[in-house]
Parts: structure tokens; sequence; C-alpha cells
């Protein structure tokens, strides 16, 4: 269990509240040099933006997505497509996550995902599980000529073989450490923390 007092975030063990510390990796002007430089990666893998469609996953992903789509515009002067994953009924925990879990919206783009190239973009790559599901989602969807996996960050501990084609940033995390991705639409910023729990407490 965890709480949060004055800014700072407790975790609860063994009856004691035990502070985590939060240390930001990325701050604003960061996150968005790493946007346009990921804005860029594609249009050159793609040799242009021709056919190519973002999908971001809920939550943040999707967020991220539309600013790829900013990016793509001001260097390409085209408005790739965007449409949104909600992975939830893909998910291979889903037993786990209760009997009523809470359901998104997907939302597919006009004149579907069939033989363009698709970008799947997500705010943190970790175990795989997550990129799965949404692969898994898409081809209930169509066939797309090509997909990419696009993520701001990458913190290793991959229990799938999936790699990301485009990255904003790669962490060396450690057990006991989760990345934070923060959004000025959700969270009222845009940046990148590591947040550390004391081992004792994880």
């Amino acid at each position: 269990m965890a709480s949060c007092t004055g800014g700072t975030l407790f975790v609860e063990a063994s009856r004691l509240l035990v502070p985590s510390t939060r240390t930001a990796v990325m701050d604003a002007k960061a996150v968005e040099r790493a946007i346009a430089r990921m804005a860029r990666e594609l249009i050159e893998r793609n040799s242009g933006a021709a056919k190519l469609m973002l999908m971001g996953i809920h939550r943040r992903g999707v967020q991220l997505a539309h600013l790829l789509q900013s990016e793509i515009e001001r260097a390409e002067d085209v408005t790739v497509p965007l449409g949104t994953l909600d992975i939830t009924l893909y998910r291979d925990d889903l037993m786990a996550i209760g009997p009523r879990p809470v359901i998104g919206e997907s939302e597919l783009p006009p004149g579907g995902i069939d033989d363009q190239v698709v970008v799947i973009v997500d705010d943190v790559l970790f175990t795989g599980r997550t990129a799965r599901a949404a692969l898994n989602e898409l081809m209930d969807w169509g066939r797309p000529a090509r997909i990419y996996l696009c993520v701001l960050v990458d913190r290793g501990g991959r229990e799938l073989p999936i790699r990301p084609d485009v990255v904003g940033k790669s962490i060396e995390m450690l057990p006991n450490q989760a990345v934070e991705v923060l959004v000025p639409e959700l969270d009222g910023e845009l940046a990148v923390h590591v947040v550390t729990v004391p081992p004792e407490a994880a």
C-alpha cells in the first residue's frame, strides 16, 4: 500500500511508512528533444510520412503519440492519422486484475490499418507484455504492411522477445525501481521520474 504526504510517496512495509525517493531523469525540454528525435527517426525509417499511422496505448502512450504527430507534421507538413489502443481485454493477466476491469476505448483511424505502416506508441517498455497485447489487438483489426514499436523509455527487464524500434531513452533499472512518465494532460507536467523504493519495502 502506498500513500502520499507532502509530495513524498510512502510505501507501507511491516506497518512502517517507508519513504521512497523520486529522481527526475528527464525534464520537459529533455522529453521534447527526445520526441523530436524519435519523430525524425520514424520518418527516416519510413522514407517519409507516406502510409504512416500512430497508435497510442492508453494511457500515456496516447499523449505521447499526439506529441509525435505534431513533430511529424512540423517536419513533413502532413498530419499522420492517429488512433488509440486499450489493451485491457488482451492482457495475459486479465483474470488476476479482478472480475470488472476498467476498459477504455480503442479507436481505429479512418480507413483502417490494412497496408499501413503502424507505429505503436507507449510510455515505458518493461516486460514486453503490454506490447504483445497491443500486437494481438492490431492483428484482430487488420493486416498492416509493417509495425514499429516506439517507446519514450526502455527500462529493460524483458520477459518476452520484444524489442523497440525507436527509443527516447534507455535506463538501467534495479528491481526496486520504477519509471513514471508524466504528461501535462494527466499529471500537470511533462517529465520522466525514477522512483526508488527501499529494498526492505520492495
